[in-house]
């Protein structure tokens, strides 16, 4: 279980589902291959970041290894899965939106160096801190038996956070998720038991120019990462591969239930055959699947669930609790960090020890196979008192800077 000690010492293990790091744009000159220096060269000598949260003081929390666990340590926090966050080499914006299309194939091919570069970074980068570090290996959907190659690479090197599917945003000409061309990608997550992590941001359209644009952005961009949930049903992956897993991270925890009982409704009238509209666009898909969209999720689903919200913390039982993955979301500006204890006495306020164990712990450990029993001395010198997250936040007591976490909603805050 996800704790140590006893008695009044008695801590949580607690382990981020949500974590970002990347390089630094020159460290990750000695990770590509030597072919591609001097075009390197030449891009980042050009390269404008557009990124304040990647520069400076604030930008080295996503690579210096002393810091990070420094500042996760004061938090809470023994050990985390870690997607990426700056850019990688060649790229015109972070791989977690989505990308404009490579200009030529030239340019494809370089933006492949550059996840590839990535994934050696993080190699090394995980490997820094032992047991501690979840790393997610990224991959190229244009290129299904190079990334096949890359995962397996990854795992061998101890990358054991599994594969990042990137989104397929509408209108971009890539493949959708339901396609059979990904039938190798899943077989080969299945075989090498590597989670499939669907994080938000690369599944939305590109965001417009404008405020209005952003604001849309805003409100659209985990509605778009939802959909891989039922491209993957209705494309048969799930039911082809009863044991791969598939990890929805940072696109909040209450819109499961609904959604749920919205797929499991139509995909009962689709396959109903009873001469309906729906049954007869759906016959032929229905008749390949043998679970309900619901059945599927129980089986094969969780959420890394980014400081989540004391309210969403309210339908668990109904997402199955035992399929949810508490995450502080470092560096991020929205992230609980610093105040990931605090963010934790406010979502879990009434929660029993055990259900608070399995979501900030054995969850996460269960999937991704972090050795609990390694952790324990860590978190019996940083991890919160069972104690401590047992106590209600009191209103007006945080200090208002925490209000920068979504994690926070509905705490009263001190008025300035």
């Amino acid at each position: 279980m996800g704790t140590v000690g006893s008695g009044a010492e008695e801590r949580y293990v607690v382990i981020s589902a949500d974590g970002h790091a990347g390089g630094n744009i020159p460290d990750y000159r000695p990770y590509l291959e030597a072919k591609w220096h001097d075009e390197f060269d030449e891009w980042a000598a050009s390269y404008e970041n557009p990124y304040d949260d990647l520069e400076g003081d604030l930008g080295g929390r996503n690579w210096d290894s002393a810091r990070r666990l420094a500042d996760l340590e004061a938090d809470g926090v023994v050990a985390e899965v870690i997607y990426p966050n700056t850019i990688p080499p060649f790229y015109p914006k972070t791989s977690l939106t989505a990308q404009p299309p490579a200009l030529t194939a030239a340019d494809a091919e370089r933006r492949w160096a550059g996840l590839k570069a990535h994934n050696r970074w993080l190699v090394d980068f995980c490997n820094d801190a032992p047991g501690r570090r979840a790393g997610v290996v990224q991959i190229n959907l244009l290129d299904i038996p190079g990334s096949i190659d890359e995962m397996r690479r990854a795992r061998d090197n101890g990358l054991f956070g599994g594969v990042l599917l990137p989104g397929t945003p509408p209108g971009l000409g890539v493949p959708q998720l339901h396609d059979p061309c990904y039938e190798p990608l899943w077989q080969a997550c299945d075989e090498l038991q590597m989670p499939v992590n669907h994080h938000t941001g690369s599944a939305a359209p590109p965001m417009g120019p404008t405020p209005e644009d952003t604001i849309m952005f805003l409100l659209e961009v985990s509605w778009y990462a939802h959909r891989a949930l039922y491209q993957l049903m209705i494309g048969g992956a799930l039911e082809r591969h009863p044991d791969m897993q598939l990890v929805f991270t940072e696109q909040g925890t209450a819109w499961v239930p609904d959604e749920l009982t919205r797929l499991d409704y139509f995909f009962a009238r689709l396959g109903s055959g009873d001469g309906s509209q729906e049954s007869v666009w759906g016959a032929e898909v229905m008749d390949r699947l043998t679970l309900t969209p619901s059945e599927y999720w129980a089986r094969q689903c969780h959420l890394g669930a980014s400081f989540i919200r004391q309210y969403e913390v309210g339908f668990r039982d109904r997402v199955g609790t035992h399929r949810i993955m508490w995450g502080c979301d470092y560096p991020h500006l929205e992230a609980s960090t610093p105040y990931s204890r605090e963010q934790l006495r406010f979502a879990f306020e009434g929660v029993t020890k055990d259900e608070i164990e399995m979501m900030t712990c054995d969850n996460a450990a269960a999937l991704y196979g972090f050795d609990v029993d390694a952790l324990r001395p860590i978190a019996a010198r940083v991890g919160p008192l069972v104690s401590e997250i047992a106590t209600p936040l009191e209103p007006r007591t945080l200090a208002r800077e925490a209000i920068k976490s979504p994690g926070f909603m509905g705490y009263e805050f001190a008025t300035e």
